[in-house]
């Protein structure tokens, strides 16, 4: 196929649709543009090793993509779709047509207002990342604002570096609403023990400094003094210079099952910005984990080079993070109207917990046992009775699950 296929974004997702396209035998022009295209790299080392200095940057490279998959590579960025031209305007002035569009630009942090004060930072690019990591050398303390996955795993890195940290979360606890009540109160004390000042219920209402930030002003009038700030509450899609190019755009830009953005299926989406209609539970998802964008260009890659064969995206979402030398695994779309169901392992913090409608599971989490997110995650493939589930992980672990915790619903989200 002699198609001319643009990606703008350099993102896990960007390079694997380049790497799937070359995979499945798109002989046409690949051109990417990203900013940072000239160094593309893997983002999850960027909260764990690369952050704790045990990885320098080049550790985290996705390698070159001129050179590993023959791909032109424009390191700007997109400011404009005319999609009725299928033409794609950069910040340079060029212009490119193209007749396939990917589009895996990511997300943005939010931010605070006080953001152009020296020691405030988010962590999403390398150059964040090392910013954070120069300014933990200088020894803390650290306020972490957000409790979930990446400022839980700052808080263990910064942590793992002996920084003093302090982690702020406007929940009743940390990923309070992503993991189940216990679990989440499990991993609250986890935090704890290795020495995380925690805040939770409670909001940031400014950050306060002289050039650099010092202090951080709690919603309840408590000041919190610091050296620097790591904030993690949520992103944005980038999806500001796709305004006024027709496409449907909330909350990301809005594809069908197939990732496909438009009528003619010229435009497809992947990754955290990729807003798709998710067979497997009925509606439209945006997930923000490194896997579904690794999938997702799996499936994108297939398409364009299959056009007459396209096949859905219908993956499990499957997620991981690291805090304090556990680890967290999670596979499955939560809703917080199912109960929960938590499994002991054999010993420690080792646990897993069954999100299920009272008949069947619909998502697994699991805290340092591999071995059962995999025998979940293999019955979620087809369909898993909760009391089947139970019978194999107990088989598992050696241990009996009393007949009442299969009763025991979640709690609501809390504020």
């Amino acid at each position: 196929m002699s198609e001319r296929v643009v990606i703008v974004g350099a993102s896990i997702g960007g390079i694997r649709t380049a790497a799937g396209l070359r995979k499945e035998g798109h002989a046409g022009e690949i051109v990417l543009v990203a900013p940072d295209a000239a160094r593309p790299y893997d983002r999850p080392p960027l909260s764990k090793q690369v952050l704790q200095g045990t990885w320098e940057p080049e550790q985290a490279s996705l390698g070159d993509p001129s050179q590993d998959f023959g791909v032109e590579v424009r390191t700007t960025r997109a400011v404009r779709l005319e999609r009725d031209a299928r033409k794609v305007v950069l910040a340079t002035g060029e212009v490119l047509g193209y007749d396939r569009l990917v589009i895996a630009t990511g997300a943005t942090p939010k931010r605070f207002p006080e953001r152009t004060l020296a020691g405030v930072h988010v962590l999403r690019s390398m150059q964040d990342c090392l910013g954070l990591r120069e300014d933990l050398m200088r020894g803390g303390p650290l306020v972490v604002i957000g409790g979930g996955f990446i400022g839980a795993e700052v808080a263990s890195a910064a942590r793992g570096l002996d920084v003093p940290v302090c982690l702020v979360e406007a929940a009743r606890a940390p990923m309070h609403g992503v993991l189940d009540p216990a679990t989440a109160e499990l991993l609250l004390q986890l935090h704890r023990e290795r020495g995380v000042e925690i805040h939770c219920g409670v909001g940031v209402a400014r950050l306060e400094g002289d050039g650099r930030v010092s202090t951080v002003v709690l919603s309840d009038g408590r000041r919190l003094h610091v050296d620097a700030v790591a904030v993690g509450i949520g992103v944005t899609p980038n999806t500001d210079w796709l305004e006024g190019s027709g496409l449907r755009l909330h909350d990301g830009v809005v594809t069908d099952q197939f990732l496909t953005a438009t009528v003619d299926g010229t435009v497809l989406a992947v990754g955290d910005v990729a807003r798709w209609y998710d067979p497997r539970v009925g509606r439209h998802v945006r997930i923000e984990h490194w896997t579904n964008a690794a999938e997702q260009a799996a499936t994108v890659a297939h398409n364009i080079a299959h056009p007459d064969n396209p096949r859905p995206h219908d993956r499990m979402p499957y997620f991981w993070s690291d805090q304090h030398g556990a680890k967290i695994q999670t596979v499955g779309h939560v809703d917080p109207s199912w109960k929960a169901l938590v499994v002991p392992g054999d010993r420690g913090l080792r646990r897993a917990v069954l999100h299920h409608d009272g008949i069947w599971v619909h998502s697994a989490l699991a805290v340092n046992w591999p071995q059962a997110l995999a025998v979940i995650r293999r019955g979620l493939d087809t369909e898993l009775e909760v009391d089947q589930a139970r019978r194999q992980l107990e088989e598992l672990s050696g241990r009996r699950v009393p007949d009442e915790k299969l009763v025991a619903p979640p709690r609501s989200p809390g504020p």
